[in-house]
């Protein structure tokens, strides 16, 4: 995993909740962790990792995540064992 991926991740666990993560970057960091980002209807995107899925609205107009997206990613990643 490279650096920005690693930082990516930290913002996901950091708290209070960050609400400054690209949207793309999220998307960049399911990748890199062996996962696929498949595309849904709409700004529907569908994040699969070790079997398992999670489907978020890609933000609009903005690019940046709310925070209950990064909440819910947090949650995903504590049950799927990934840790920064």
């Amino acid at each position: 995993m490279k650096s920005k991926h690693a930082k990516t991740l930290e913002a996901i666990f950091r708290k209070p909740t960050n609400s400054n993560i690209v949207f793309a970057e999220i998307e960049s960091l399911v990748t890199a962790l062996g996962g696929e980002v498949r595309e849904g209807s709409g700004s529907r995107v569908a994040f699969e990792l070790k079997g398992h899925r999670r489907y978020l609205h890609r933000p609009h107009p903005g690019k940046d995540a709310k925070k209950y997206q990064v909440e819910e990613l947090r949650e995903w990643f504590i049950e799927l064992g990934v840790k920064p």
